[in-house]
């Protein structure tokens, strides 16, 4: 309702002021201006500071009110302006004057960020809860704790306590990064709001390279829904979520959590700790208690991740893991750099022992990885965040190197939003710098969601090429059109010129489209030849011609015929002219160049391979199956006598030595094995006494003498003579004393070595007593042989069988004829041969 009595407001400050009323106003559309409003106006300072003191300005006004107050109640009119209701309709108005309040220290080690008032007006210090993590992996927490933990499953990084966000975390996945998975590293990190789980995960470990997912699904940046938007600011990926004015960075290497400590002061727990600027709790277990040291408390914070079943929760580690390196190493030039002049202008700001200290162990531990320049890398990420920028990558002598994309530049101090052609007339109020790749001075960023670089902001479309406003250009054959505006680009289809009908005749070829040169987008209609359309397929040639093919000129498909190759053939082998050809190895065979007229096969030559007919003495040569030339084959024996001159004998034959008359050669063919035999005549006992005078003479041997004796002779007796015995190639070592009976008639019996018994001659004079004797023959291998005989002791006139033992009428020509020689020889010289 509307007053209709005057209305006095009062201005006051912390003195009592001078106060007055006005009779004049001002008319509103809304109300009636009939009322008279008395305004004093009063300074009133925020808790904290000092008063103003003096009197202050005073004015009327007639003000038009649409409510009713009651004395007391209050209200605020404006910025910083409150009014009260008085008496009398009487409003005191009190502006709010705030100084700064005093600066407080942050136990992390940041500085303090400013935050207003619930009304508004006045603002004070809070330290923000800020959480960082990097190498293998090194923790800062919230209150600037610092530990390493090398556990490689999936862990709280931050929850609430008392859950005031539904579904809200932050986690971290790490993995070994080394090939003793002695030490781990992050390599995904995982923030959960509501319906939507963001994932940004390295694509290759241990570098830069991320890609994000929501809800297990890729998406482009930047990407904004549900309350959650993702960008990338510099060489950082960066999940935001404004309700909450939070935000979490992610760049393979290294991550940051930076949450106000307005909404999660003394509400945080996992592995970046409790955030309320005290160091003392930072190290709690899930269950409220404080563990010894933050590396035991990490392992509690695991997690159940399917892609993980190694890892199970609950389990509490044999022994604390160790973040000190086993044994001393040389420290790295690099970790030298945070303690320097390099970054001596952000000491001030962020101290950096315990960067250099996660530096040294990540040269020690992982020296082939460079994992040292995350540590230099968060240090200057962290001095960015307070606004001190430092451009260490230069200085590293190219080990921390940043590669950038060739359409674009590094630089250590960049802005977090890059300006884009359509973020160019906005205001960016923020002073805080980041590094990573961004577009040459002169030109912008096109768009967020389109990373090209613009000297002019026309349009980009889907070919990543920049457009002039009224362009025209085609592109995936679409006449398209650069238009300032909403829609920028507006496309239709390219029409092609008409073309001639092309017709394909003749076996092989086809209609087919080729590229035109002058219209991509309308390629041009031709005839082609395609051999593999054609039917006719290549004949299988004979050995020694080849297919030989040709293309008439009018056509597509080949045309083949079988040409001779100009070589010999023999036995399913080609040979080039001129060279050697086996026929057989009695002829010397060779490939001409003359080509047979009838075959078109080049002619082979051949020649007789030339023969050596000289054969050794005893030797003739016979035709060899498989041999060119025969070979010489042994037909007789060949001995030595004793005045060193050959003899050669046939099978059969004996013959007197020509100066010796008691000496006979004999030769003899044993199942193809010729023997040849040296036989001396012993002579029985002769006593010239006992003969006629007159009477003596030489036996039909030519060798012993005999007479008509005194008395008459002994018609069977013993004689014995020494000799050797030979045996398949062996011999005795002495001579042996031979025995055989002799009678005036002439017949004999004597001991037959092969066939090791007695061979008798006629039907007379043999043995009556005899024994059997074993000599040891010796072999020219050196091996030695055991060999019976039967030795005679007594002879007497006996009847008996003229046929050697054993034998019988099936007996082989062979051996009879053999047999038959061996008793002629014997008969001969009445004697055993050797």
């Amino acid at each position: 309702s509307v007053p209709t009595t005057p209305v006095s407001v009062t201005t006051s400050g912390t003195t009592p002021t001078e106060s007055f009323t006005t009779t004049s106003g001002t008319t509103s559309s809304h109300f009636t201006p009939s009322t008279t409003t008395s305004i004093t106006t009063s300074k009133t300072v925020s808790p904290g500071t000092s008063s103003t003191s003096g009197p202050t300005a005073t004015s009327t006004a007639f003000l038009p009110l649409s409510f009713q107050t009651q004395p007391g109640e209050s209200w605020w009119l404006c910025e910083c302006i409150q009014a009260i209701c008085l008496e009398n309709n009487t409003v005191q108005v009190i502006p709010f004057v705030c100084e700064p309040p005093p600066k407080p220290s942050c136990a992390n080690g940041l500085a303090p960020v400013p935050v207003m008032d619930e009304n508004g007006c006045c603002w004070h210090w809070e330290c923000d809860c800020y959480c960082t993590g990097w190498g293998d992996p090194h923790y800062m927490t919230f209150d600037g704790l610092y530990y390493s933990y090398q556990g490689n499953c999936t862990y709280v990084l931050v929850e609430e306590i008392n859950k005031k966000v539904d579904n809200f975390g932050v986690y971290i996945d790490n993995y070994h990064c080394d090939a003793q998975d002695a030490v781990s590293c992050p390599r995904t990190i995982i923030v959960r709001h509501e319906t939507q789980e963001v994932r940004i995960a390295t694509t290759k470990p241990n570098t830069m390279q991320v890609e994000v997912t929501v809800n297990r699904q890729p998406v482009a940046l930047p990407y904004k829904k549900f309350g959650v938007s993702i960008y990338e600011s510099g060489i950082n990926r960066v999940v935001e979520i404004p309700e909450l004015k939070m935000n979490v960075t992610y760049n393979g290497l290294s991550f940051s959590i930076r949450m106000p400590y307005s909404l999660f002061g003394n509400n945080t727990q996992g592995q970046c700790g409790t955030c309320n600027n005290n160091t003392s709790d930072d190290c709690m277990l899930p269950d409220g208690t404080i563990a010894a040291n933050c590396e035991t408390m990490a392992d509690h914070w695991q997690v159940v991740d399917p892609s993980k079943p190694q890892c199970s929760p609950g389990l509490i580690p044999s022994r604390p893991p160790s973040t000190i390196p086993g044994q001393p190493c040389k420290e790295s030039a690099i970790c030298d750099l945070l303690m320097g002049s390099v970054f001596q202008p952000c000491h001030k700001f962020v101290q950096p022992e315990k960067y250099h200290a996660a530096c040294l162990f990540d040269s020690c531990v992982l020296p082939s990885l460079d994992l040292e320049c995350s540590s230099l890398q968060i240090y200057a990420a962290t001095c960015a965040d307070q606004g001190v920028c430092i451009d260490w990558r230069s200085h590293t002598n190219g080990v921390c190197s940043y590669k950038c994309p060739a359409e674009k530049e590094y630089r250590a101090c960049g802005p977090i939003r890059e300006m884009t052609c359509k973020s160019s007339q906005e205001n960016e109020t923020s002073t805080k710098q980041v590094e990573g790749c961004f577009c040459p001075d002169g030109t912008m960023l096109y768009d967020s969601g389109v990373d090209v670089c613009v000297k002019t902001c026309g349009c980009v479309g889907v070919d990543k090429i920049p457009r002039e406003f009224g362009e025209r250009f085609t592109v995936d054959c679409q006449d398209c059109i650069c238009l300032e505006g909403e829609n920028g680009i507006v496309c239709e289809p390219h029409i092609c010129a008409k073309q001639s009908k092309t017709s394909c005749e003749g076996e092989g070829f086809h209609e087919v489209n080729e590229y035109n040169s002058e219209d991509p987008c309308c390629p041009i209609m031709t005839c082609k030849c395609n051999t593999s359309l054609c039917t006719t397929k290549a004949p299988k040639c004979p050995l020694g011609f080849e297919v030989y093919s040709h293309i008439p000129s009018d056509q597509c498909c080949p045309v083949y015929e079988c040409v001779s190759k100009k070589v010999c053939v023999h036995q399913n082998a080609e040979f080039l002219p001129n060279s050697s050809v086996f026929v057989d190895k009695c002829q010397n065979c060779v490939c001409t160049n003359e080509v047979n007229a009838t075959t078109h096969l080049n002619i082979i030559s051949c020649e007789h391979v030339p023969c050596d007919t000289y054969c050794e003495p005893g030797y003739e040569r016979q035709p060899v199956k498989g041999e060119c030339c025969g070979k010489c084959v042994q037909t007789k024996c060949v001995l030595r006598t004793a005045n060193n001159t050959s003899l050669v004998l046939s099978p059969g034959e004996f013959k007197n030595d020509p100066y010796d008359n008691c000496t006979i050669y004999s030769c003899v063919n044993i199942h193809n094995q010729f023997i040849s035999s040296t036989s001396e005549i012993t002579c029985p006992a002769f006593n010239e006494d006992s003969c006629k005078p007159g009477t003596i003479t030489l036996l039909p041997n030519g060798c012993c003498r005999t007479c008509a004796p005194l008395d008459s002779p002994t018609p069977c007796s013993l004689r014995q003579r020494k000799d050797f015995i030979v045996y398949k190639g062996c011999r005795s070592e002495d001579r042996v004393v031979m025995t055989e009976c002799e009678g005036t008639c002439g017949t004999f019996s004597l001991y037959s070595a092969e066939a090791n018994s007695m061979d008798h001659s006629c039907t007379c004079c043999r043995e009556s007593s005899t024994v059997e004797r074993e000599v040891e023959l010796k072999c020219p291998s050196g091996d030695s042989i055991s060999h019976k005989y039967i030795y005679v002791e007594s002879c007497s006139c006996q009847d008996t069988e003229c046929r050697l033992p054993g034998s019988s009428e099936s007996q082989s020509t062979e051996e009879n004829e053999s047999g038959s020689t061996l008793n002629r020889i014997k008969r001969a010289i009445s004697l055993t041969s050797k």
